[in-house]
């Protein structure tokens, strides 16, 4: 495809039976605006379907508005949602979801104690060229009655929300089965509110608490010569453990699979995807996963040593606090530590909830799929993933005289086209994109990237790009595009983790200091200058990634 062509592609207007409907997956940047899709593309991997771009955008928009105003930050005029893409904080660009950085940064230093590059960096692995940190104590004392008002408040949802949603998310499985189209519409429309609802109380309690949270932590952390990751795991139950334990209970057969998938099935490769398989309606990596779990000794369950992390967390804290300057130090560290162990746990208690929704989206969906394609009116049930949500339950479906196959028919073009296409993770204005070509990476000695998990270890590469045709063996070093907790197990079995995007608060960063194993975060092209079968050497405290030796595959063909 050439320049001209893409081009055509992203008119913002879809051509042929739908000219009328705006493209859901692509718009026009402002000029300059800083963009980054590595955020986004943990939560959402890879072009998206327009069913998910149509839940998935104002959910964007909506967790970050409602973050920065919940604490203070954000004025209720900057609060509201816009359809105007010149004030947009998040888009979508050739079916990848982006955020807008220079946005982020800048609300940012309006946040005491916090500044806009240090949310970057964090969260997005990038700080936009130029940019000087300006923090501002204008909005103090809004800040100072509204944010501990909005944390304390928004914990204790978000807590209460993860029941809930659990049992909803349970009884209208069970239900979808025998539910007619109108009953299905309705669970949809229910679901992508909820959804987006879901994300934004999650978002809140990153930006009020985790980010901030670790991110002090480090800070006292570094002065004192101290290990963070030693400081908080073991502490607090995160969600990812729950579904590790809970798989090694299937494999000795202390839980049955049906009961794993009744607590899990929620997850699954591209699990913010709608269109993706989640482990209930497919369990084949699950049982594959499990098989391998059984033919390893007790002595290797996950987390068998936290005799050994608790005293090692504990000679940490002795050691931070024997670094603090007097009384008030001691007090201010003990504050930051119960900090960090309260909420670093907590991001994968509001993830839930909306790994939750999205699937009841992708079940009812699927379920009106099957519906629409009985009546002859699509030819597969994954064509209902081409249609927004509005569409689905709008007068497009019950129109029967809507030609819905020609409506998926050029969406499935168009998607296909850039799929094809590769983007930056980071631009600014309007990003390039290039048709996919093959790179030769055979030069490449070492790769850098963040360092988000300490230790040092050199074993056999196996690269990932999908979980569920994952052969990963006991020791191997895992090495993604990006990770969802649908990888959990396969990092289990992991003795490090180099992934090409994301920063100290990414989903793979996190799990990776609760299991205390080396992890190297935006290294950019680890999935593409490594083969499975390299031989590499792991530096988690350095950010490094050296190439000890190639695989002779790579040496035989090239």
């Amino acid at each position: 495809m050439n320049t001209a062509d893409i081009r055509a592609d992203v008119s913002g207007v879809v051509a042929g039976p739908v000219a009328e409907t705006p493209n859901a997956l692509h718009i026009q940047s402002p000029p300059g605006a800083a963009w980054s899709t590595i955020n986004a593309a943990e939560a959402v991997p890879g072009v998206m379907t327009p069913l998910t771009a149509s839940a998935w955008g104002p959910a964007c928009e909506m967790c970050i508005r409602e973050s920065f105003y919940a604490i203070g930050a954000l004025t209720k005029e900057l609060r509201k949602i816009s359809s105007d893409p010149e004030t947009c904080v998040t888009a979508p660009f050739y079916g990848r979801m982006a955020v807008r950085v220079d946005f982020l940064c800048k609300i940012g230093d309006l946040v005491p104690g916090q500044n806009g590059g240090s949310i970057a960096r964090d969260v997005f692995g990038f700080v936009p060229p130029g940019y000087v940190s300006n923090p501002s104590y204008k909005r103090l004392p809004l800040v100072a009655t509204r944010y501990p008002r909005s944390l304390w408040s928004t914990t204790k949802l978000v807590r209460r929300q993860r029941v809930e949603t659990d049992r909803w998310w349970r009884r209208e499985i069970a239900a979808l089965p025998s539910m007619n189209l109108g009953q299905a519409q309705r669970l949809l429309q229910q679901a992508v509110p909820h959804f987006q609802r879901m994300i934004a109380d999650h978002s809140i309690l990153v930006v009020c608490a985790m980010q901030p949270a670790y991110e002090q932590l480090a800070k006292i952390a570094a002065t004192a010569g101290v290990d963070p990751t030693a400081l908080v795991r073991g502490h607090g139950e995160h969600e990812e453990n729950v579904v590790l334990e809970d798989m090694w209970a299937v494999s000795r057969n202390r839980l049955t699979l049906e009961e794993f998938l009744l607590r899990h099935g929620y997850h699954g490769p591209s699990e913010g995807e709608a269109i993706s398989t989640s482990w209930r309606e497919d369990p084949t990596p699950v049982i594959r996963t499990v098989e391998q779990y059984r033919s390893m000794p007790d002595a290797q369950a996950p987390f068998a040593d936290r005799d050994q992390d608790a005293a090692q967390s504990r000679a940490a804290e002795r050691a931070l606090l024997a670094a603090a300057d007097g009384p008030l130090g001691r007090v201010k560290t003990r504050l930051i530590l119960k900090f960090a162990r309260t909420y670093v746990p907590m991001r994968g208690v509001g993830k839930v909830s909306y790994l939750q929704s999205i699937d009841l989206i992708r079940a009812s969906a699927r379920h009106i799929g099957v519906l629409l394609t009985a009546a002859d009116r699509l030819d597969d049930p994954d064509d209902a993933f081409y249609l927004t949500d509005s569409e689905i339950c709008g007068s497009l479906v019950s129109d029967p005289t809507a030609d819905l196959r020609s409506v998926v028919a050029e969406r499935r073009s168009l998607r296909q086209r850039y799929l094809g296409l590769d983007l930056p993770t980071v631009w600014l204005g309007q990003p390039e994109a290039t048709v996919r070509q093959a790179i030769d990476y055979s030069d490449h000695k070492e790769l850098t990237g963040i360092a988000a998990s300490p230790g040092v270890v050199t074993g056999r590469a196996v690269v990932v790009l999908d979980p569920s045709e994952a052969e990963v063996e006991d020791g191997d070093i895992l090495v993604a595009y990006t990770t969802d907790p649908a990888w959990v197990s396969l990092m289990f079995l992991s003795q490090a983790l180099v992934v090409d995007i994301g920063g100290l608060m990414s989903h793979a960063a996190v799990v990776a200091r609760e299991l205390g194993i080396p992890c190297v975060m935006n290294t950019g092209i680890g999935t593409k200058a490594l083969q499975t079968g390299d031989t590499i050497r792991v530096d988690g405290s350095a950010g490094t990634v050296e190439i000890v030796h190639r695989s002779a595959h790579d040496e035989g063909e090239g």
